[in-house]
């Protein structure tokens, strides 16, 4: 009697299975947390070097401050007093760019954590 033609058939390879999505999404996250810590850390750094009582911060430094302003909150949770938007600015150049600093950062993040790779073919 002939065999059933499935009983040689090769298994059919759907979705991932559970445990690698929850490796990719761990991945993912620990990526980001320690990309946050070391802009955090730098930022602290850099905040206590760079901040004179004179400096008035232009739009190069709303960019810069926009930009790593998700990445204070490490250093505030483990209690440092952290600039994150500088009183003495230019005004209007100064928030133009911390505002864009800050889209940028958001966009990065968000494009890292949702980010999927294509399908091999």
């Amino acid at each position: 009697m002939a065999e059933p033609a499935h009983a040689h058939a090769t298994p059919v390879t759907g979705a991932p299975t559970i445990p690698s999505r929850v490796k990719g999404i761990l991945i993912k996250f620990v990526a980001l947390t320690l990309l946050t810590l070391a802009l955090g850390f730098t930022q602290s750094w850099a905040a206590k070097r760079f901040y004179g009582p004179d400096y008035v911060a232009g739009f190069h430094t709303g960019l810069l401050e926009g930009a790593l302003m998700p990445a204070a909150l490490p250093g505030l949770l483990l209690g440092h007093d952290l600039p994150i938007y500088a009183a003495h600015n230019d005004g209007r150049p100064y928030k133009i760019g911390y505002i864009l600093g800050l889209n940028t950062c958001g966009t990065f993040f968000f494009g890292l954590a949702f980010w999927r790779p294509r399908p091999k073919r």
